[in-house]
């Protein structure tokens, strides 16, 4: 307890110097407008901003990239609310009850429990986070090369479990982002793999540009098929935007529930906002007295999927910064802001860097207050700027992508990188294909590489090492048990009809 409250001085010390309170405002206020805007997301708009924190001190950096984060997490309610169109995609849900509620005229009710909800799973996260991270930094100090191993093969195979779409697919796009990632410098020997002799790929696929034409490009290129008129804002008046003692009688329930489910959903890999959002609605309608409500204007419907991601965005830093495993796209751009500055998040984090660690979780709480007061006053502009046609929106992104590859190391060829992964997402988004594996498998691809080979150095070539330490056999037989359930209904399938 002494060393938690320690910590906690020490992060506000650093939290609220003025610089750090500049860019924490600066990360919110970016996340809620992009949030707000449909046809963005968090992961594009931290890919277009990570080139601009290179020139930052690292504490900084990560508070106004996570502010961006979790800021997206509260703005993207607004246009589900309002015009049925999620901001993001852990918005989906709320666009069910919330744009319901705004056509029967209590859409002041369904954006203040939204932000209310938000701020109080907000903040129980956070604290979840600063009890939860020590003590699992503590016991990962345990792990050494095939734990970590272990670890991040049970990572894939919950992605795997986890993905949406066809599980060979998701087998496959995590099998390609671990070889774009073994593109460069072999560690253990020096030779150069992949490269063709190119010089910019000799240092690696860099993560940057990967991340903007993916999210960026591609997201631009999908939406150019589609009308690029204004959007049509439902006409109705934000009165009333405090809920009335009815609402949080019924909300309550749902606020505390869905903050418990989307913490500890946001822990695992694969997990986080998306997942607990449609959790939490799945809850909610199950042990309702009343499931009929439920997609006619339900406040349940509300308050529990938007605190479950605002809970999970919480918890999603706890693996990060404990363990240096992402859990989902975000994390893994936070982890390349991390590395190229030189910090290598892990169980040594807290004690090499506490100014970092404390910084940012005490960010939260203050970021967390500034999104309370900046959502629910701002609500009328925040419509207004819902009028912004996509006409001039995507070419700023476009511009936006191509100076920032460009500044990385002032090489066209990112550009050419970018471009081409560009295109790359827009096929994958075209054929079915999630990104979001792709860019989990790119970042962690030369962590998983070396821990496998230190790990068969260690043994002698041996495979048994991942199973006979007891920390790695446990995480192995997990990934094994969880690979094997997801891709036990591929193999019932018979591929070719048996001749009569």
């Amino acid at each position: 307890m002494y060393e938690m409250s320690d910590g906690l001085l020490t992060g506000f010390s650093v939290a609220l110097s003025w610089g750090n309170l500049f860019y924490c405002f600066l990360g919110v206020l970016t996340g809620t407008l992009i949030g707000v805007l449909p046809g963005l997301g968090p992961s594009a708009t931290i890919s277009l901003l990570l080139p601009a924190t290179f020139y930052l001190p690292p504490t900084p950096a990560i508070i106004m990239l996570s502010g961006v984060y979790y800021g997206a997490m509260y703005g993207g309610s607004t246009t589900s609310i309002l015009v049925n169109i999620p901001g993001e995609a852990a918005s989906v849900v709320t666009c069910l009850d919330g744009y319901q509620m705004a056509r029967q005229g209590r859409a002041g009710p369904a954006l203040g429990i939204s932000a209310l909800g938000s701020f109080i799973a907000g903040t129980i996260g956070v604290l979840g986070l600063m009890i939860a991270a020590p003590f699992l930094a503590r016991f990962a100090l345990r792990f050494g090369s095939p734990e970590y191993f272990s670890l991040i093969f049970m990572a894939f195979s919950m992605v795997i479990y986890l993905a949406s779409g066809s599980v060979i697919k998701a087998v496959m796009i995590i099998v390609l982002g671990v070889f774009v990632g073994s593109i460069g410098v072999d560690f253990i020997t020096g030779d150069l793999r992949f490269t063709f002799g190119s010089l910019t790929l000799s240092d690696g696929v860099g993560l940057v540009p990967v991340v903007m034409g993916l999210f960026g490009i591609g997201e631009v290129l999908e939406n150019l098929e589609e009308e690029t008129g204004q959007i049509q804002i439902l006409r109705t008046k934000l009165k009333g935007l405090l809920p009335t003692i009815q609402d949080w009688k019924d909300s309550l329930g749902p606020i505390l529930r869905g903050t418990v489910l989307g913490f500890s959903l946001g822990i695992l890999p694969g997990g986080g906002a998306v997942m607990s959002s449609f959790a939490s609605y799945a809850l909610e309608k199950r042990i309702s007295k009343h499931p009929e409500q439920f997609g006619k204007g339900a406040i349940q419907g509300v308050a529990g999927p938007e605190s479950a991601n605002n809970a999970g965005s919480s918890s999603n830093f706890i693996p990060l910064l404990t363990l240096g495993l992402p859990c989902n796209p975000v994390m893994a751009l936070l982890l390349g802001s991390l590395l190229i500055h030189g910090i290598s998040p892990g169980p040594m984090l807290i004690k090499d860097h506490p100014e970092l660690f404390w910084g940012v979780i005490s960010s939260m709480y203050i970021g967390n207050v500034m999104l309370v007061l900046l959502n629910l006053p701002l609500i009328g502009l925040w419509v207004r700027l819902l009028s912004v046609p996509y006409s001039v929106l995507f070419p700023l992104i476009l511009l936006f992508c191509l100076i920032g590859a460009y500044s990385l190391n002032n090489n066209v060829w990112d550009i050419i990188v970018m471009v081409f992964f560009g295109i790359f997402g827009y096929l994958m988004r075209k054929f079915n294909y999630e990104a979001a594996p792709f860019v989990f498998a790119l970042v962690l691809s030369p962590m998983f590489e070396e821990s496998l080979r230190q790990s068969l150095l260690m043994s002698e070539g041996s495979f048994a090492i991942f199973f006979t330490r007891p920390i790695s056999c446990v995480l192995m037989v997990t990934g094994i048990v969880l690979f094997s359930v997801a891709a036990l209904p591929w193999f019932k399938r018979k591929p070719f009809r048996e001749s009569q």
